[in-house]
């Protein structure tokens, strides 16, 4: 009688409650899945710009699969070469902004953003999500120091609390 009450409370207050769980982003994780995947990324640290109003809003409607809003944006910095962050960047780029669910990335204009960015036929993409994506906001001297650890061949494990 009990569990029957509870369904029935849940259904009445639009299903069960969902909760988001992420480990914390780590750039040597996400080091790790740039060079594991089929497309080619390029690592970037320097300035976000891009319409904070084309954000997508969150909704409680259950979806089957990531949503993307394409944000028009640019990164202006520098990449990353084995010699370190010592290449001029300053482009173009799409932010890919994705929702899981309720949750959606979040990303503010004119942040220090530590960017893997996918190249593809249209330039370059930079993907977050809820979870942190591709991108590190104000990152550390010591996350740019492990990425270009990483891309030096050194020990590129991640720090997990």
């Amino acid at each position: 009688m009990i569990r029957v009450a509870v369904l029935a409370l849940g259904l009445a207050l639009g299903g069960p409650a969902l909760a988001l769980s992420c480990l914390p982003p780590d750039v040597a994780e996400t080091y790790r899945r740039a060079a594991e995947a089929e497309e080619a990324y390029i690592v970037v640290q320097g300035r976000l710009e891009f319409d904070p109003a084309r954000l997508p809003s969150t909704d409680m409607i259950p979806q089957q699969k990531p949503a993307h809003t394409l944000i028009p944006a640019r990164l202006t910095g520098q990449a990353l070469t084995k010699d370190g962050f010592d290449q001029a960047f300053d482009r173009a780029i799409t932010l890919d902004v994705q929702c899981f669910g309720p949750w959606c990335a979040s990303a503010v204009p004119g942040t220090d953003y530590l960017g893997f960015l996918e190249r593809r036929d249209g330039g370059y993409v930079l993907a977050v999500d809820p979870c942190g994506g591709m991108g590190h906001p104000n990152p550390t001297p010591a996350m740019r120091d492990k990425v270009l650890q990483c891309l030096q061949g050194g020990p590129c494990t991640p720090t997990r609390p």
